[in-house]
């Protein structure tokens, strides 16, 4: 996703995503996949306890479970973890982009994620791991809010109930479709975080601000510059989001039975797991 996003559009290293894939492997090995994984396996612990307890209890404190209240809940959790998304993305960013294309006869600065990020501290401060805030803001506060309600729209349009033999592949679908729809709604963002992100990397600096980015990369690349990689995306979101929703509300349902489940009702629908 990252090196179809950022590359020279005058030298294009990958024709498309199967192609980066075969080429990644071709080149790197199969190690090569894995590049910058460090960063995320630090980081996304976080962020999925981060969004999924700010999501329930700003539900709660909203007082009722409408849509227009989910949208607001999941935004409200897309906002507050870019604290942690944002410097994890930067590392993961700069570690799959060193030594390829434009970057591969420069030395090899970082040894792993966490090196790379006291490096980049080190060198420009706070300012300097925090690159891309404004636009990771903009990406998700919004594509939180569409992730959490199209859950849970998806959830009822199914009907899924705990006594439902088919509970787990409805939760699952429908966590797939919630990652899909919350990537498309604010994808181009995501281009121009990626290409901030990445901008000095090779020691030179193209863009002056999220603007300056947009400009320059539509007066180069046309419209289309900003659905680059979002076919490797959209096939990564769907098994991803399908196993972490799946997991979150299974995991709350069995933690629920535990405690109060024969008080409840018979035939409740299974809520989001804020509500739970």
């Amino acid at each position: 996703q990252v090196r179809l996003q950022v590359q020279n559009v005058e030298k294009p290293l990958y024709r498309g995503t199967f192609h980066c894939f075969q080429s990644i492997i071709k080149q790197e090995s199969a190690f090569g996949l894995y590049k910058g994984i460090g960063s995320p396996m630090m980081g996304l612990t976080f962020i999925n306890a981060l969004v999924f307890g700010v999501q329930g209890n700003t539900l709660r404190a909203l007082g009722k479970d409408t849509p227009l209240n989910q949208f607001i809940a999941g935004s409200a959790a897309g906002a507050i973890q870019c604290v942690i998304c944002c410097p994890m993305e930067l590392a993961k960013t700069r570690m799959q982009l060193q030594g390829t294309g434009e970057y591969k006869l420069k030395t090899k600065n970082y040894k792993n994620s966490l090196d790379c990020l006291i490096k980049i501290y080190r060198k420009e401060g706070l300012r300097g791991i925090n690159r891309g805030m404004v636009s990771t803001f903009i990406r998700e506060t919004p594509s939180f809010g569409f992730y959490f309600l199209t859950y849970d729209c998806m959830t009822r349009y199914l009907g899924c109930e705990a006594e439902d033999s088919f509970v787990i592949p409805k939760l699952l679908f429908s966590g797939g479709i919630s990652g899909i729809v919350s990537w498309l709604s604010t994808y181009p963002v995501d281009v121009i975080k990626s290409r901030l992100q990445a901008d000095g990397v090779g020691g030179v600096t193209q863009y002056k601000g999220i603007l300056d980015c947009v400009r320059k990369s539509y007066h180069d690349e046309g419209w289309r510059v900003f659905t680059r990689g979002l076919t490797s995306t959209l096939l990564r979101a769907f098994p991803v989001n399908a196993a972490t929703f799946a997991t979150v509300t299974v995991f709350l349902m069995y933690m629920r039975s535990e405690d109060d489940l024969r008080e409840c009702e018979p035939g409740p629908a299974i809520q989001q797991p804020s509500s739970l």
